[in-house]
């Protein structure tokens, strides 16, 4: 029967799709130009209103070779202008202070904190019912018990069966009273809990809403702002549009006037210019000779006092070598056997600084000693003798930008060897001396050294006395009662750890020196 139905109405909508053929087939002899249109209408069945397309017209395509479709390239959009990006920035400002969710979790709170109450109410109202319910098991017990007095045989035992129910009814309230109260004990955290929220909630929604309404009134401003700017540079690019051709003009017509009177009237301001180039040019080359006969007059110096002098200075004047103080002539008494005070001056004429500690006969320039003279006074079976370097030590090249590279991360850390601890020999492994804003670490892994802040009990320097390699170590003491002698893995690094760890402590108020300085 299900099969007869289904051919039936199949063959209904044939019959109806045929009619409908034959009419257009007879519409389309009175206009044959529209026969092949109104063909395909009749064949495609109507589209859906639901269907959505890309574009609003037929797409534009190309056909290559074995008939295959080539799409065109579409043309690139042309960006959005930028007061279409200002209006965008806009509406999203204003959604988003419409938008504070903290507000709806404010009033699900509320919503809560009122639910709990309301238990809370519920809990009063079961436990007074509790309470009633004990005063009526009471009765109930009492007049059973009179009633057993007065009763005997069976109707005594069917008293006291009631009164063990009645016993343990009262016994099953008090249990259900239990967990009410527990219950209720519950709900008042819970309650006082929702209230704690609820009034941080409602700090935070208006903390946040204040945040919000002064971002979107600083934006709005802003947009202000950009709109008078793109509006006068709207009308100063018409009015030059307008104007443009003229003003060029112009400015050329002033330009040349301006080149034909400097070529035929120079002007007194332009002598003089010249007149000061002259003297400029005059004086520096008069200052460079000064300087070279000042230098002339020092190494004549040093050659008449070095004939006196049986101790010489070697070593490259500048920051990360070594200067090394040696016998000159056989005469010269054994180095060793001498005593050696090194001296820090910023002229060989001006007041001296004596180094603290250098007593050696080597001694590693540090950055403290950079643009200054280095002097070493030796005395030898009582008579002393004094060796200069030729002039004041130069910095290191490279030291600058690599400590100017260091100071854009919040930490530096540089690998180290521990040599000495509070003055005693130390073999260790590798070691992470990190230098910080407002602290410095030695560690191993997760094994602390030491670990201080900047302060007055601090000190730090170039090593001073007897190392392996005085370039690269470094004298560092966190506290008072430990020090440590640390060698770098060059020159460089430990130059710039010290450069470094004294920017920072000066910025802390505190002054990095080494001992007795």
């Amino acid at each position: 029967m299900m099969f007869s139905q289904a051919s039936c109405f199949w063959e209904e909508r044939l019959r109806n799709q045929k009619t409908k053929a034959d009419k257009i087939v007879t519409m389309s002899k009175v206009c044959p130009e529209m026969e092949e249109q109104r063909v395909c209408v009749a064949v495609v069945e109507p589209i859906s209103a639901d269907v959505s397309f890309a574009s609003n017209h037929f797409p534009s395509y190309k056909l290559g070779p074995d008939d295959q479709i080539v799409d065109e390239p579409e043309e690139d959009e042309k960006a959005p202008s930028v007061k279409d990006v200002v209006d965008k920035e806009t509406g999203d400002l204003s959604d988003q202070h419409k938008r504070l969710s903290v507000r709806d979790l404010a009033c699900k709170f509320d919503k809560n904190l009122a639910a709990a109450v309301k238990l809370v109410d519920e809990a009063k109202l079961n436990e007074v019912t509790s309470l009633d319910g004990h005063v009526m098991l009471k009765k109930l017990r009492d007049a059973l018990e009179s009633m057993r007095s007065r009763m005997d045989g069976r109707n005594r035992e069917a008293v006291e069966k009631v009164i063990s129910m009645v016993e343990a009814l009262a016994v099953k309230l008090t249990q259900n009273e239990g967990e009410l109260i527990q219950e209720k004990f519950e709900v008042k955290k819970l309650a006082s809990f929702l209230k704690q929220a609820s009034e941080d909630a409602k700090k935070l929604v208006n903390q946040e809403k204040s945040f919000a309404c002064a971002e979107i009134e600083s934006a709005r401003a802003l947009v202000m702002k950009l709109g008078g700017a793109f509006e006068e540079q709207e009308l100063c690019s018409k009015a030059s549009r307008s104007q443009g051709p003229n003003v060029e003009m112009l400015v050329e017509e002033v330009q040349e006037a301006r080149r034909i009177r400097r070529m035929h009237q120079p002007t007194k301001v332009m002598g003089m210019q010249h007149e000061l180039h002259d003297i400029k040019s005059q004086i520096q080359e008069k200052s460079a000779y000064s300087v070279k006969l000042q230098r002339e007059i020092a190494i004549i110096k040093r050659a008449e006092g070095s004939k006196s002098c049986p101790y010489v200075l070697d070593g490259a004047q500048s920051l990360g070598s070594c200067l090394r103080i040696r016998a000159s002539s056989d005469s010269a008494s054994d180095i060793s056997t001498c005593s050696i005070q090194w001296y820090r001056a910023a002229s060989e004429s001006s007041r001296r600084e004596a180094i603290s500690g250098a007593n050696g006969s080597v001694y590693a320039p540090e950055p403290f000693d950079v643009s200054r003279v280095i002097q070493a006074d030796i005395l030898s079976n009582g008579q002393k003798f004094t060796v200069t370097t030729d002039g004041p030590i130069n910095t290191a090249s490279g030291l600058q930008s690599r400590v100017e590279s260091l100071l854009r991360k919040s930490n530096s850390e540089f690998t180290v060897i521990i040599s000495q601890m509070n003055g005693q020999d130390h073999a260790s492994r590798s070691h992470v001396f990190t230098v910080g804003k407002t602290r410095i670490k030695l560690s191993r892994g997760w094994i602390t050294k030491a670990r201080d802040i900047y302060s007055t009990s601090m000190q730090l320097c170039g090593v001073r006395g007897n190392a392996n390699v005085p370039a690269k170590a470094l004298f560092w003491q966190p506290r008072k009662g430990l020090t440590f002698l640390l060698t770098f893995e060059s020159e460089q690094e430990r130059n710039a750890a010290i450069v470094l760890s004294r920017k920072y402590a000066y910025d802390c108020n505190v002054t990095l020196v080494g001992p007795d300085d």
